[in-house]
């Protein structure tokens, strides 16, 4: 047996002596429990501060008071209660649209929880060719901005904290599945852009997690309803945490974003709904006015609007009563009132009517299909109510007359034309997905009534594009 030298066993001990100096000096982790009081909170930290006088590192949920004697670590609401420690469960899930703060959360989460304890954690992706299409800069920026670049050392091939020897590891899954099936010890997988893995990385990643007491992590922004993530969101399974969170959410949403939010918001709903809110792509090639509508508030005005117009299509068993007003200006369709109820008699409708402004005073083009409900409604209080008129191909005409507008415009409160102009779609082969020249005859009773008032533009053929210009 060969004993070391005494210069060995200086360096041995010396390299103790610091490690003994680095775990003494690193932060001690104390989360709020997730219905624990401030007060409540604040005694036990003055408990913990007669055994402990170093640093004191505190998540909390923002607006949440922590003593002066911590460090505080805010996280959104939702995000805090998802992450909590207390809240144990085989995965964790949010998904959300841009600037719902989900990357900086988890971020925060996995370093306070490398300074916490020894763990083995893996990072990654569907694709990643590069640590710069990784975490791997958003933990390193965390760590620096907590303050604990002392107690890390950061490679470009990982990421350990020097005190419990935890480390992120970052892969790809596509391109390393051999390579994960051999994975040992690991703790943690977060999945950022869940959105966009494959159920063959599924398959290969979940059970290689496989430690006890592990977690699997993911963060994404919804795509593909049929995404295999979504099987996480969608509540099918048990041992799941999920929450869904929007730039709302985040009371951390920076400024410089918000005029980007709101330009989108304005000039295209579809992209808008996914980029912002986190919504799975609804919109296809089938959607008949796909990229063709915004929503935003305008202040309609007679002076250098053609308009209104008013349209009807009256109720049929389950079929809502739909009213609608719109106007013309600049080659745009603006529509910004509408009636939308179900189940309503006959002698209630001029009371809902009522609540469109100016409906009694302007032409109101109704539903051929329904003279009596006309004459009823000529005789109380609406004497201008007339019945439009159909032809073969009236429908088609209608929706090419609406898509060549160069926008349609509609306002937030209009809340079911929004809807119906967002499903509003043509048929799709159920083997093949090629999209079918015929209009699915539903989501469209407001888009009708959108015909009817618009009937005589449509009759006009090629003079209507002018009015208004």
């Amino acid at each position: 047996m060969t004993l070391p030298s005494l210069a060995q066993a200086v360096k041995v001990a010396r390299r103790e002596l610091s490690r003994q100096s680095e775990r003494q000096g690193a932060p001690r982790v104390v989360w709020p429990g997730l219905e624990e009081p401030a007060d409540a909170f604040d005694k036990r930290i003055t408990a913990i501060r007669k055994q402990w006088t170093g640093r004191i590192l505190a998540p909390h949920p923002h607006g949440y008071a922590v003593p002066a004697t911590v460090q505080a670590v805010p996280f959104p609401e939702k995000l805090f209660r998802l992450l909590h420690p207390e809240a144990g469960t085989r995965y964790r899930c949010a998904s959300g649209g841009r600037g719902s703060g989900k990357s900086w959360a988890f971020a925060q989460a996995i370093v306070l929880l490398m300074i916490t304890k020894r763990i083995r954690i893996l990072a990654c992706r569907e694709i990643m060719r590069s640590l710069r299409e990784s975490v791997h800069h958003l933990i390193a920026q965390t760590v620096e901005t907590l303050g604990l670049a002392a107690f890390f050392e950061i490679t470009d091939r990982e990421v350990v904290c020097k005190t419990t020897k935890s480390e992120v590891i970052f892969a790809g899954l596509w391109q390393n599945t051999n390579h994960l099936k051999s994975l040992e010890g690991v703790g943690l997988a977060f999945i950022e852009e869940a959105e966009s893995v494959s159920q063959r990385s599924l398959e290969i990643l979940l059970p290689t997690i496989r430690a006890s007491g592990s977690e699997i992590w993911l963060g994404l922004n919804p795509d593909s309803p049929d995404a295999p993530v979504m099987e996480f969101v969608n509540g099918t399974r048990p041992d799941v945490r999920h929450t869904h969170l929007i730039f709302s959410d985040n009371p951390f949403f920076p400024i410089e974003l918000e005029a980007e939010r709101a330009h989108l918001e304005r000039v295209d709903d579809d992209a808008y709904r996914h980029v912002w809110l986190g919504e799975c792509r609804l919109h296809s090639d089938a959607q008949v006015f796909k990229g063709k509508f915004s929503v935003e508030e305008f202040q309609a005005s007679p002076i250098g609007c053609d308009g209104p117009y008013f349209g009807c299509d009256f109720g049929f068993a389950q079929s809502p009563l739909a009213l609608i007003r719109c106007w013309i200006f600049d080659n745009c369709l603006y529509i910004d009132h509408e009636v939308y109820a179900l189940g309503v008699d006959l002698d209630r409708t001029p009371a809902l009517f009522d609540t469109v402004p100016d409906a009694r005073k302007h032409v109101i083009r109704a539903d051929c299909a329904r003279p009596e409900s006309i004459s009823f409604l000529q005789r109380y209080g609406y004497p201008k109510i007339t019945a439009c008129s159909k032809w073969s191909g009236s429908i088609e005409d209608g929706v090419a007359h609406i898509r060549a507008y160069e926008r349609v415009v509609i306002h937030p409160r209009c809340t079911h034309t929004i809807d119906e102009f967002r499903n509003y779609s043509y048929r799709v082969d159920r083997l093949t997905g090629d999209v079918l020249p015929d209009l699915v005859d539903k989501s469209n009773d407001l888009i009708d009534a959108l015909r009817y008032a618009l009937e005589p533009l449509i009759k006009g053929g090629g003079d209507w594009h002018f009015i208004g210009a």
